[in-house]
């Protein structure tokens, strides 16, 4: 089913606008929701309403705003893929919430189409995010980049992982490079919400690339201690994953000389060397 058209900035119809309650906090916190065997979805919520981006599954947001008493007014989608829309349409029929999702890609249910330049905003949630299309897993996915609550974010689907990425299914090692250097270029400070907990893996082979990178072998040790706990290794930052992560390092002259190395030639651009990085990762247990 495909997406009406937009404005250019979109504000969440449904956003609770009378003033909260003294009693009840109104500060809005992002929390992720486990799905499947490694999917985060995430609730953006204060004490009255939320929002959710990528709901594979129905069952945990749905335990969710019951448990914490308060309504879904939107969903945002990044991409097509079943593990972050399979939840979309019991999610809509049990409250009624907005969808809204990629304008290039052909969804579940979708109400709003957003691509490069539009706007969600939600004044009671503290929201404010701008579509930026990240094309490369599959040809329409976009991220949504802003602030939420004052902080610096970005909701980046299957683009960009800790240490590391998503594969190319869709789209081209060109246009994956690209949409990942338009998430470089955000603030660093930007908090990374990513929809898997592949950190750890990603790290044992980001350490194969870059084995000398102290920063790296730093935030793996944290990594391990936070799975230890049973806590999500994310999110992550812009600044840490533009220090580790081998996908936003493609032009590092050891990050380049490794990827070479594996290639067994001389790679020329950033692109040849993020798509000699994607077969090794592809490859790489």
């Amino acid at each position: 089913m495909g997406c009406s058209s937009f404005d250019n900035v979109i504000t969440n119809p449904m956003s609770a606008t009378a003033q909260t309650a003294p009693e009840r906090d109104p500060k809005t916190r992002i929390q992720p929701l486990s799905a499947f065997s490694d999917n985060y979805i995430w609730l953006i919520s204060n004490r009255e309403t939320a929002v959710v981006v990528d709901p594979g599954d129905a069952v945990p947001v749905l335990g969710a705003l019951d448990r914490l008493g308060v309504r879904l007014t939107a969903i945002l989608l990044t991409h097509h893929h079943p593990d972050h829309v399979g939840g979309v349409q019991q999610l809509v029929d049990a409250t009624g919430a907005r969808v809204y999702g990629p304008a290039n890609e052909v969804l579940p249910l979708c109400d709003v189409a957003m691509s490069d330049g539009a706007r969600f905003s939600d004044t009671g949630l503290g929201i404010d995010l701008t579509v930026i299309d990240v094309p490369g897993h599959t040809a329409g996915h976009i991220a949504y980049a802003g602030t939420v609550g004052g902080s610096a974010v970005v909701f980046c689907g299957d683009t960009l992982f800790a240490a590391g990425c998503g594969r190319v299914f869709e789209g081209t090692p060109a246009q994956m490079t690209a949409s990942l250097a338009r998430l470089a270029a955000l603030p660093g400070d930007a908090l990374v919400f990513c929809a898997h907990e592949y950190t750890l893996s990603n790290m044992r082979w980001a350490r194969e690339v870059e084995p000398a990178n102290q920063e790296l072998q730093g935030w793996q040790a944290e990594a391990i201690r936070q799975r230890e706990l049973g806590d999500p290794t994310v999110p992550s930052r812009i600044s840490r994953e533009l220090a580790c992560n081998p996908f936003m390092r493609t032009a590092i002259p050891s990050v380049v000389q490794s990827a070479s190395q594996w290639a067994q030639r001389d790679l020329d651009s950033p692109v040849e060397v993020f798509a000699a990085l994607r077969e090794w990762k592809n490859s790489f247990r």
